[in-house]
């Protein structure tokens, strides 16, 4: 029997109510690289803070859209008048996605394993000034410096420095466990990761209870998706050939700001013929930055001279030691012994930036008789090709971590530079807590890597954001690779 038209038309409207509020409380969100694993502990890859930070994990600080260093898991801390000594007042309450309490035991835990030998931390030198690590009570930790560090608030806000609890700690790639606001719902490899918010979450609960990333590699697939509405959000937008066609819809909103990634050529400086500085300054004189910007990046980026944001008070502008100068590079090469140029290999990412500019980089270099052979490879297969194992001549690639100029003094990092003048430099500056004597540090560490021309510095790089009308609470600027979900709602 039919049920009558009335009742048809009330369980119509209900349905219809109830899709609209899922669609209020879920979000879908595009990423350009899947994570090839969500510990942010245990991996490089910007992909795996794009997904977890702020979401799943949480460490002692965070980052806010400014930059601003706040309190997270640790309510509050003092330091001691020496800058050595840092006691850290924990949360109550706080409790691991397993049901685990939070205590002073799995901050040991993490920084222990984050210093151990055997530990897979990409960012090791975030904790290399720490001396000692105690739980001097159930929620309170107390953390000793072999020197005082004036960045050491703000490198624990990395993702990398996340509090996991040894429970779970070796299986968090895969099943992650974390203190954050949402737990892993599902993973299907090649398409998406679906978080979901936790019902026993410590903190305030937040609008979204659902959200998707999915993995779309394609710039051309992205339109697609953005202009079916397919997805709610893509950030980092992969084309910037269409972003001005999303602003004169009205469907979209689009959001232009900054990301802390420096774009460089990277160099592999203990390859021969890379090796010698003259080779390295004639590459860094054979790259048109405007053109690279231009046909990368359809102008949006800021070119840089040296591995620092533009946006930092402390930068210096260090472009003009890398102008483009054809002529000047081909001097360079004839006083280094390679009047005829060399060949090189050029190994690529997937992002867009590094393909579309590295075509663009090669034709610069040929013109001055540095052949390439490009090879394309998946973020796989590059952190393991030219990141772990270092067999590259040359790479292109943003490196999205915040204030990470420290890179450069690691020997074992995959530049494979070598300077202790430079480590030197930031030995000093990681002693020195006064902000003008920070600043004067800090440009002659730019001033000396873009002296050693240890890579070519090409551009910061842009966060483009599109995202359908009424999403709101998105990042602007990215002073972290970081969608923090509990900060989005739906108007």
């Amino acid at each position: 029997m039919r049920p009558p038209l009335r009742a048809m038309v009330l369980a119509g409207a209900l349905a219809l109510t109830a899709g609209m509020a899922n669609a209020q409380s879920s979000v879908r969100i595009g990423m350009q690289l899947e994570p090839p694993g969500l510990d942010p502990t245990a991996g490089a890859a910007q992909a795996i803070d794009s997904v977890v930070y702020g979401n799943i994990f949480q460490g002692l600080t965070r980052f806010t859209e400014t930059g601003a260093v706040v309190p997270a898991l640790a309510e509050s801390w003092t330091i001691s008048d020496d800058g050595r000594t840092y006691v850290f007042k924990l949360r109550e309450g706080v409790t691991f996605s397993d049901g685990t309490t939070l205590d002073a035991g799995d901050v040991v835990f993490s920084f222990t394993r984050a210093v151990a030998p055997d530990s897979q931390n990409a960012q090791k030198g975030l904790f290399a000034q720490i001396e000692k690590v105690e739980a001097t009570g159930p929620l309170e930790v107390t953390i000793t410096l072999k020197q005082p560090q004036g960045s050491f608030l703000f490198n624990m806000a990395w993702g990398d420095a996340s509090i996991v609890a040894p429970e779970s700690a070796a299986t968090n790639a895969t099943n992650p466990v974390g203190t954050g606001p949402y737990v892993l719902k599902d993973w299907i490899k090649g398409d998406r990761i679906i978080l979901t918010a936790r019902d026993d979450f410590w903190g305030e609960k937040p609008a979204i209870t659902e959200a998707t990333f999915q993995f779309i590699s394609d710039p051309t697939a992205a339109f697609a998706a953005m202009m079916a509405e397919d997805i709610d959000a893509f950030i980092g937008y992969p084309a910037p050939e269409n972003i001005p066609q999303f602003q004169a819809d009205p469907r979209f909103q689009v959001l232009i700001g900054n990301t802390e990634g420096e774009t460089i050529l990277a160099i592999n400086n203990r390859q021969p013929p890379l090796d010698d500085v003259r080779v390295r300054e004639a590459i860094a004189h054979a790259i048109d930055r405007k053109a690279v910007i231009e046909g990368a990046y359809y102008g949006y980026g800021t070119p840089i001279g040296t591995h620092f944001a533009p946006h930092n008070p402390a930068y210096v502008d260090l472009t003009h030691l890398s102008a483009y100068d054809p002529e000047r590079s081909r001097q360079l090469l004839a006083e280094a012994g390679y009047p005829q140029g060399f060949t090189t290999t050029l190994k690529l990412p997937p992002p867009s930036y590094a393909r579309r500019g590295g075509e663009i980089i090669a034709a610069q270099l040929a013109a001055v008789g540095i052949k390439v052979e490009i090879t394309n490879l998946e973020w796989a297969q590059w952190l393991d090709e030219v990141f772990k194992q270092r067999n590259y001549g040359l790479t292109i690639v943003s490196h999205t971590e915040p204030f990470d100029i420290g890179i450069y003094g690691r020997t074992d990092y995959y530049f494979n530079y070598d300077s202790p003048e430079f480590r030197a430099i930031m030995a000093e500056l990681d002693a020195t807590s006064d902000p003008e004597k920070r600043k004067a540090l800090l440009a002659r560490a730019q001033e000396h890597i873009a002296r050693d021309y240890v890579n070519a510095y090409l551009f910061q790089l842009p966060l483009l954001t599109v995202a359908r009308k009424g999403l709101k609470g998105l990042w602007a600027n990215a002073p972290a690779a970081a969608t923090i979900l509990a900060e989005l709602s739906w108007e």
